[in-house]
């Protein structure tokens, strides 16, 4: 049995049971050649019953390794560390989402800031190579240039999830300055599909639709947002993995093509067959108007090509989502 782990690669990845993280696990295991070890503190942000579930079926493979523990502790950090050279890092946990932010700043910047600095520094001390650091077009602040570029300045971001995201790339940039690390930062956009979070529009909406309760709409359903479907986030991240270039980039992973509240919304009546009750709100703190990735630098990079547009991503959604309700009864 050793030596079939002889010439396997180890990956730690934060935020595994997480909804990307969880689908980036799947991907590597698929793969065969990894030895992973997950790290995840299953806090209450949401049930977390969900994530045991994301990773129930990892836990029966012998190449996986769950480690629970809150990356704002790093002692917590080191059994994850112990005993294992890691080739790479894939960092996705964080607190995640704009309104919550508002309500508890502190929380966000202890963990999407001290938290960050934790991974960095276990890394170095180990001489890890390879970072990935999952960040978030939240960054990009009310940006009237669109598409926005990697090289657009993120100085006005407008809500404490953007700052820290924008600051944990920061700090990712002194360390791959000072310690000869290798650090990709990944911005992601409005990531959905199979096992999105509860708390994300399109997943809440189909819910509420779903059991005939109205939806709140912040605004007149105007705002616009590049959503990005999992498969395609995990390709851009699977070959961040094996970047081998420079030693830091940001690089936008996202659809690169913007939808409007409306229009998403349409999708998902149609999807569910289901008419939505709009339940019209006023505009929410902390809220982009739009975002709308430019990802030349990720096709040359890392030779990303999403391939799913929105309308078939909401089918592939729905599909899921149904299967999931019935799983339930």
């Amino acid at each position: 049995m050793a030596d079939r782990f002889v010439q396997m690669k180890n990956i730690l990845i934060t935020g595994g049971a997480g909804f990307i993280g969880s689908h980036l696990v799947d991907r590597l295991l698929a793969e065969g050649g990894w030895r992973i070890t997950a790290v995840d503190d299953f806090n209450d942000f949401y049930d977390p019953s969900i994530k045991r579930a994301n990773i129930r079926a990892h836990l029966q493979n012998e190449a996986y390794r769950l480690v629970e523990a809150d990356i704002r502790e790093r002692d917590k950090l080191d059994p994850a560390f112990a005993d294992t050279n890691f080739d790479c890092i894939v960092h996705l946990a964080a607190r995640a989402g704009v309104r919550p932010s508002l309500r508890e700043p502190t929380l966000y910047a202890e963990t999407n800031i001290n938290g960050t600095l934790n991974l960095l520094e276990q890394a170095r001390a180990q001489g890890v190579p390879q970072f990935i650091f999952g960040s978030s077009s939240s960054v990009y602040g009310i940006n009237s240039k669109v598409p926005f570029s990697e090289d657009d300045p993120i100085f006005n971001p407008i809500s404490p999830y953007a700052a820290t995201k924008a600051a944990g790339e920061l700090i990712c940039h002194t360390y791959a300055h000072l310690y000869d690390m290798r650090i990709v930062c990944l911005r992601f956009f409005t990531v959905y599909g199979a096992r999105q979070r509860p708390d994300l529009a399109i997943h809440k909406f189909a819910k509420l639709m779903n059991a005939c309760q109205p939806i709140a709409v912040f605004g007149d359903g105007s705002t616009r947002r590049d959503y990005t479907y999992i498969d395609d986030i995990i390709a851009g991240v699977r070959a961040a993995i094996d970047y081998d270039q420079s030693k830091y980039e940001i690089i936008n992973l996202g659809e690169s093509r913007t939808v409007e509240l409306r229009e998403l919304i349409s999708l998902l009546e149609n999807a569910l067959d289901q008419h939505a009750e709009i339940d019209r709100q006023p505009p929410q703190p902390g809220d982009v108007p739009q975002t709308f990735a430019d990802v030349t630098k990720a096709r040359r990079l890392l030779g990303y090509d999403p391939r799913t547009q929105i309308e078939e991503g909401i089918k592939k959604f729905v599909e899921w989502f149904r299967e999931s309700q019935s799983d339930k009864l």
